[in-house]
């Protein structure tokens, strides 16, 4: 993944986490999958579903790297 991809997706989940505490279930998911698309990057299903599951059950900020590695 390079750098700009990477930023970007940081970008989108720490949106998504500052708003979506809370949310109710697939919420999240559905938010990152409309922040992905308006940010142009192609984020595989089983990413979002982790990086959804990581903001579901962590209460802070949610690092891309450590969650996709």
């Amino acid at each position: 993944m390079s750098n700009e991809t990477h930023e970007a997706i940081q970008a989108v989940v720490d949106r998504v986490t500052s708003y979506q505490d809370g949310a109710p279930e697939g919420t999240v998911a559905d938010e990152l999958r409309s922040g992905f698309r308006e940010a142009g990057v192609d984020v595989a299903e089983q990413d979002v579903a982790k990086l959804a599951a990581a903001i579901e059950t962590r209460h802070g900020a949610v690092s891309v790297e450590d969650v996709l590695a």
